[in-house]
């Protein structure tokens, strides 16, 4: 049997995010990464959490097979540093 195809890497996700940063859009992104660095994570952290956040919705998108959902992303940025959909 073979390993399911990966639909994103790391580095992938990482430039998803930067690219979120500099577009301005989503806006959540951009306080999430405010209100981490202000609760004493380092940028990369910071990034890197958010990272978790954005596979988490690609991952929803691939399970229910539905476009993205912003709503559904805030909210898993507004749970940040917490990861509860990793424990399901």
């Amino acid at each position: 049997m073979s390993e399911p195809t990966e639909f994103f890497d790391e580095q992938t996700l990482l430039e998803m995010v930067d690219n979120q940063l500099s577009d301005g859009h989503p806006l959540q992104v951009k306080a999430t990464l405010m209100r981490l660095r202000m609760t004493g994570f380092s940028q990369e952290e910071a990034v890197e959490f958010i990272a978790c956040a954005l596979a988490a919705e690609i991952m929803a998108m691939e399970e229910l097979d539905q476009p993205f959902n912003e709503q559904r992303y805030a909210g898993f940025l507004a749970s940040l540093p917490e990861m509860p959909w990793a424990e399901e």
